[in-house]
């Protein structure tokens, strides 16, 4: 039988998933072969350059490698090369490098930002279209604040300091967020007030966000407001220059950063095809993603026009447009290869998220549902890893939860609580055992015939206790003959073990108080009434430890002090071996455990904030002393 050749062209959000689907389903059919042809060896997480662009993730936890997604598919070929031409005469993609027979091809190579020929955007501007676009963006903003740390003249520090988003869709809304989420480390990085950093957008429309609900642009918009950023309606860039921006108004603005996000188009490429364009260069097909004229030529996502309604925009060009058109072809390749019914494309779009920030965002569920805050993130991250599942991909649903949740430099939804890089996450369980361990242990001695508040002494050190009387009663001799036995047995079960070994009684690190520990014991606690005091303090103390150590606060000092007193209890005779685990349980808890689900996480910045600024005062970018004599 005749091999049929199945070429996807773009491994993109649509190329992708047609590509999977295809490869599951034709698995078993020898006689189908499947190409993928990307320019990238890689598939980049496109919804998430802003991360990379304000510096929360590395570049390379967005790069897909398609290698390794594909590297199980027997009937799938991962090829990179740029393709330049689909001949449909003879049936080939033709690429750069090298030809591709086809009985069906797949174009989804996706769209490029739009700058509507904006004057100087090209040359001084900045956008969000690519990984190699993220990356050149991080680093100049940085720079940026890194110049201006060490410039003195007022105008240009207000050109370095000024950032400028054009556009508050999608793209120019999480930007936006996630650089304002940056701020503040960025002013600590270079010793400037965050508050010197000025992010404003632009919006030519007199409303912001409107691919959301108005409801949900208001909170949106009022809560980047209340956390810094300028929001200016209205508002048309119509030339970038290097050290300002033009605007509509005649007026303009010192910026030597324009971030472009107004728009995007189809990849210039799509032209070169030949096949016929419609708004914004993108590529007419019907209503089966297939080109009007070839039924074995499909055509999905951001760079295809299906206009259903006549309004001359299209679908939407989002990730779930995108699916529903790969969707549409893999289910249309299908049914031509099998004799089937085509299907007719049907746009899928359970809603719309939009994080503004790492910790906070907005989200509308099939027009229905309005969430926001941790919940909105929360149901981001989820459309994400629905897709990292769709394309059943399970290596990499697992390295985005890590990067999104475990491998950050700053807090998300998770407010740092799960941060890996502090590596201190596994040792919560510890920190909190350990607290109950003193909790627990003196919820005895603060009750009863045994409590340690009363005047009756529980440190029973040797020269404290009264020598029994020469006069001992016949009574008493009896009792201590008859224990005798009992006595000896109990040294006979014994053992040496790091853990309670049933049948048999732990051995105490020490028999009775070394020598040398008594003497120094005897000069801190030389009578009964120190004693007695001695005893209700080190109760309080160990109770005041099991409370900071479960809460998580002054971890480093209760993690410390456990130690300590545990060493002090197993000198003076008072522990066993099986309890020496709680000096390094101690140690463990101390590499700052409570930064993780508990106070610590805003007590210790607090402190050493407070102490750094009584000892340093307040960090500078220039120190200098001004006309009047004060040190600046």
């Amino acid at each position: 039988m005749t091999q049929t050749n199945i070429v996807v062209i773009g491994g993109g959000f649509g190329g992708l998933y047609t590509t999977k689907h295809l490869a599951r389903k034709l698995k078993k059919n020898k006689d189908v072969k499947i190409t993928l042809v990307d320019k990238n060896p890689y598939m980049t997480m496109m919804t998430s350059l802003h991360e990379v662009a304000a510096n929360r993730v590395e570049a390379n936890s967005l790069k897909y490698d398609l290698q390794r997604l594909f590297s199980r598919k027997k009937n799938v070929d991962v090829v990179t090369d740029e393709i330049v031409k689909i001949d449909r005469d003879k049936k080939e993609v033709v690429g750069k490098y090298g030809s591709y027979p086809y009985d069906y091809a797949v174009l989804a190579i996706g769209s490029q930002p739009n700058d509507f020929g904006t004057p100087g955007v090209k040359e001084y501007g900045f956008t969000l279209g690519s990984l190699e676009d993220a990356e050149r963006l991080r680093d100049h903003i940085d720079l940026m604040v890194h110049l201006v740390s060490k410039e003195r003249d007022p105008e240009k520090r207000e050109q370095y300091l000024n950032f400028v988003i054009v556009g508050t869709g999608f793209t120019g809304t999480e930007m936006a967020g996630e650089f304002n989420s940056w701020r503040a480390d960025l002013a600590k990085k270079y010793n400037l007030d965050a508050d010197e950093i000025k992010i404003t957008m632009m919006e030519m429309a007199p409303t912001v966000m409107n691919m959301l609900d108005r409801a949900d642009a208001a909170k949106a918009q009022n809560y980047m407001e209340s956390h810094g950023v300028d929001i200016r309606v209205n508002t048309g860039v119509v030339g970038v220059h290097e050290d300002h921006v033009d605007l509509k108004d005649g007026s303009t603005f010192p910026t030597r950063t324009l971030i472009w996000t107004a728009g995007v188009k189809a990849v210039d490429s799509a032209k070169d095809f030949g096949f016929e364009t419609a708004r914004a260069g993108r590529i007419v097909v019907n209503e089966y993603s297939q080109l009007p004229d070839d039924p074995h030529v499909y055509v999905i996502g951001d760079v295809a026009m299906y206009d259903a309604n006549g309004s001359g925009r299209g679908e939407p060009q989002v990730v779930q447009g995108a699916e529903s058109a790969g969707l549409c072809a893999f289910k249309n390749i299908m049914a031509q290869i099998n004799d089937g019914k085509a299907v007719k494309f049907k746009g899928t779009y359970s809603g719309f998220m939009v994080s503004v920030g790492p910790a906070w965002g907005v989200a509308s569920l099939v027009n229905t549902f309005h969430l926001s805050g941790f919940f909105a993130i929360f149901m981001k991250d989820l459309v994400d890893m629905i897709y990292l599942i769709q394309i059943y991909s399970a290596y990499y649903l697992f390295h985005y939860i890590m990067d999104e949740w475990f491998r950050i430099k700053r807090p998300t939804m998770w407010r740092g609580n799960l941060n890996r890089y502090g590596n201190v996450l596994w040792t919560v369980p510890l920190r909190i055992f350990l607290g109950m361990m003193w909790l627990v242990d003196c919820w005895y001695k603060v009750q009863g015939s045994g409590s340690w508040f009363s005047n009756k002494l529980q440190l029973h050190f040797p020269w404290l206790v009264q020598a029994a009387t020469s006069g001992a009663s016949s009574k008493a001799a009896a009792t201590s003959a008859a224990s005798g036995k009992a006595t000896e047995a109990a040294a006979n079960a014994v053992r040496f073990s790091f853990n309670y070994d049933y049948g048999h009684s732990p051995m105490p690190v020490f028999d009775q108080m070394p020598n040398w520990v008594q003497s120094m014991t005897k000069i801190v606690i030389p009578n009964k009434e120190t004693a007695l005091f001695a005893q209700k303090f080190m109760t309080c103390f160990e109770i005041l430890l099991g409370v900071l150590l479960v809460i998580g606060l002054c971890t480093w000092f209760a993690g410390a002090m456990s130690a300590f007193f545990v060493a002090i209890f197993c000198l003076s005779g008072m522990n066993y071996w099986v309890n020496v685990w709680m000096i390094f349980a101690a140690i463990a808890v101390m590499n700052g455990s409570g930064r993780s689900f508990g106070l610590d996480m805003w007590f210790v910045p607090w402190l050493q904030k407070t102490l750094g600024k009584a000892r340093y005062g307040v960090l500078r970018p220039i120190y200098h002393v001004d006309k009047n004599g004060v040190k600046n």
